[in-house]
């Protein structure tokens, strides 16, 4: 055996003993990296598969969306026999004599106001909460957190009658008036312990230079608490994009729908029901949350921890 030979086979095992994963590796552990490999491969067919389970629904009504309203109930595949757009006519002419972009304009301003209002009304709440003492702070907080457990249903009557008597309904008031008041206690119990979680030193040292409640409030936690911020503009966005008992109760005429109750005029049961139009319109109505959340979706990990306390 020549130097070089020997040279060669020391190095071969120098990096066997500091890499056991190299292609020199000994058969055991390239076994063992074969069945990682396997395993990953597993993982991913599975992951792939749930992927598919959870897309099914969305991908069954884009292809119904071109499917004729004779087709339904006896067509229950994904391609249509005779694909068509008539449903896409019939939706963007609107019903009850309302056009569809007014539908969609009532869903925006409901949406974007309930966002603006439990936005800034919960962070205000959450900033009184985690950083000013006061008397009764204990057992205000913990009658906040007490309405998580009342449902909705309680509240309906009082407050149709408050807002009728207020010559609200048939109006966006009893919608958006309500979120302006810090009613989400979930979103401000968010907001707390995200600013609970923030040093009181740059609240000090902002009020050593003079600055009060509000400029601590504006320059100080918002910016650190932008995350969590979003998150709530996120869910608050779903959520009055797709309340249905609410505009239910409060509006009544046609022109003030919004999308959830307009889906509604396409299914009458005392006459036949446009099963295209309908599916049509539940598909379009879904575009802009889908749209919002993939849009701000990375937000939604940013929000599991504060940023900004870095450094």
């Amino acid at each position: 055996m020549t130097i070089n030979d020997t040279t060669s086979s020391n190095l071969i095992e120098l990096v066997n003993q500091v890499d056991p994963d190299s292609k020199t590796a000994p058969p055991g552990n390239r076994r063992r990296v074969k069945r990682k490999t396997w395993q990953t491969v597993v993982w991913f067919v599975v992951l792939l598969a749930l992927t598919a389970i959870v897309l099914y629904p969305l991908v069954w009504l884009l292809f119904s969306t071109f499917k004729p309203n004779s087709e339904f109930g006896t067509n229950m595949g994904f391609l249509p026999n005779a694909p068509t757009i008539d449903n896409y006519v019939k939706v963007m002419e609107g019903i009850a004599g309302v056009p569809m972009w007014r539908f969609f304009l009532n869903s925006l301003i409901i949406a974007v106001g309930s966002v603006i209002g439990t936005v800034l009304s919960s962070a205000l709440a959450a900033y009184a909460f985690a950083r000013i003492q006061f008397k009764g702070l204990g057992i205000l907080f913990a009658a906040m957190i007490g309405t998580l457990l009342l449902p909705f249903h309680v509240v309906i009557i009082p407050q149709y009658i408050i807002f009728n008597q207020l010559d609200m309904i048939d109006t966006f008031w009893p919608l958006l008036l309500p979120k302006f008041l810090a009613t989400e206690a979930f979103f401000v119990f968010l907001l707390v312990q995200f600013i609970r979680q923030m040093p009181r030193d740059m609240d000090e040292a902002a009020r050593i230079d003079g600055a009060g409640h509000l400029r601590i409030f504006w320059s100080i936690i918002i910016p650190l608490i932008r995350p969590a911020l979003i998150t709530c503009a996120i869910f608050a966005f779903i959520w009055a994009w797709n309340d249905f008992l609410g505009p239910l109760l409060y509006l009544t005429s046609p022109e003030n729908y919004p999308l959830p109750i307009a889906l509604r005029l396409y299914n009458d049961q005392t006459s036949s029901s446009d099963y295209g139009a309908t599916v049509t319109a539940s598909f379009i109505a879904l575009l802009p949350v889908l749209l919002f959340f993939l849009v701000f979706q990375r937000f939604l990990v940013d929000g599991v921890a504060t940023q900004g306390l870095k450094g």
